[in-house]
């Protein structure tokens, strides 16, 4: 039974007649009886009991209806299916996104996303930098969102959001004291402050320890952790220092009292991107995760009223 066949017998048992299911299906009534007999004869069983009026359903005819009523469900499912497809509504979308930036980012970027997008299955997967390039390069996530520093030919890039690298100062500290928020300061300026660092593998950590040795300072180090998130509470709870991302640098650091001074005397290379395999095509909603997440991150970098 193909579908045309399934819609017949249908329209058969819901109308009573064959001449009036003929009208409605805008068919020959010679043409849809002849169907209706050799569906009888593949079957090897009467489908329709003729002797009444209106006509009614076998035994047979009834479990028959019933598999053509789940033919036409299931086709126009597909069909719905593929038109959302085809319309970029729905679909799996694979992302990566570095865990801290997940942190501060994911909480209001997906509501929005799922918001539009209900049909979406979006896949999200946490790790570092350095890992998700790998997922990309592999094919096992289709876009990455990472601060990274240098850029490989072998992907797209969309800058989302430049990355500016200070100093977190908690309250209390020597600096606080003295500077006004948002003042650039170089390390040399903390040579007399405690210290919170971040521990190897953190690319905050990497710049750290270059400008540590390029004005040979060796601070006292009040706490060594993987954790940034651990890092900045202790920070600011102390009154102590640490070199920290723009982006970490939000309501809840502002309100410990904290202060934070953009680094002077240094550039930063390392910024936030969106990532894909180059000359791969994504369907829109994949871009417009892109805007979501810049948006969301603009947003926060707005001042509350």
């Amino acid at each position: 039974m193909n579908e045309r066949q399934a819609q017949y017998i249908c329209t058969i048992a819901s109308e009573g007649s064959i001449t009036a299911a003929a009208r409605k299906l805008n068919v020959s009534q010679p043409s849809l009886s002849q169907m209706i007999r050799q569906l009888e004869s593949e079957a090897g069983v009467s489908l329709f009991d003729r002797s009444s009026l209106p006509i009614q359903l076998t035994y047979a005819g009834k479990q028959y209806v019933e598999c053509a009523k789940t033919i036409l469900a299931a086709s126009a499912k597909l069909e719905n299916q593929m038109k959302n497809i085809r319309m970029e509504s729905s679909g799996v979308l694979r992302a990566g996104i570095s865990v801290q930036r997940g942190m501060k980012i994911l909480p209001l970027a997906l509501p929005e996303f799922h918001a539009q997008y209900p049909g979406v299955d979006l896949q999200i997967r946490e790790a570092g930098s350095a890992t998700l390039e790998e997922y990309l390069r592999t094919g096992e996530i289709d876009l990455m969102f990472a601060a990274i520093d240098s850029i490989s030919p072998e992907f797209d890039y969309l800058l989302i959001e430049k990355e500016i690298i200070g100093i977190l100062a908690g309250s209390g500290s020597g600096l606080t004291d003295v500077y006004e928020n948002g003042s650039a300061l170089s390390v040399e300026d903390t040579a007399y402050e405690k210290y919170v660092y971040l521990r190897q593998g953190h690319s905050v950590r990497v710049v750290q320890d270059q400008l540590f040795r390029k004005y040979a300072l060796e601070p006292q180090v009040l706490l060594e952790t993987d954790s940034l998130e651990v890092a900045r509470r202790v920070t600011a709870a102390t009154g102590a220092c640490m070199l920290l991302p723009n982006i970490y640098y939000d309501e809840e650091m502002i309100k410990a009292g904290a202060m934070f001074y953009p680094l002077k005397k240094y550039t930063n290379r390392r910024h936030f991107y969106a990532s894909k395999r180059k000359n791969e095509e994504l369907p829109r909603y994949a871009h417009d995760l892109v805007e979501i997440v810049r948006e969301t991150l603009h947003r926060g970098r707005q001042p509350e009223e």
